[in-house]
């Protein structure tokens, strides 16, 4: 079902800016561009940090979103497995 989602947000990219936040690594897979948003509390107040993924590190995430606790050499393989998976598609706008 995930991967049914991203697909169509992947298509739906295709002649629209689309901007998604998920927990589900089937959908993140078929993104142009993978950002990690993490939050942190501290002292009364919240900072955000916002880093871009790609390469090495994007799988890392993907892997890590799939094996929850530990990444295991498994989870990297899935991770590829998804990332493999993604069809080309055009870039539109000049933000990625």
């Amino acid at each position: 079902m995930a991967d049914a989602v991203g697909e169509r947000l992947a298509r739906l990219a295709d002649n629209a800016q689309v901007l998604g936040v998920t927990h589900s690594p089937q959908v993140a897979a078929r993104a142009q561009n993978h950002l990690q948003v993490r939050k942190q509390a501290r002292g009364g107040s919240t900072t955000a940090t916002v880093t871009r993924l790609d390469g090495d590190s994007r799988r890392e995430e993907i892997a890590r979103m799939l094996s929850a606790a530990k990444v295991t050499d498994a989870a990297r393989a899935a991770a590829d497995q998804l990332l493999d998976r993604r069809v080309p598609r055009k870039k539109t706008g000049t933000a990625g």
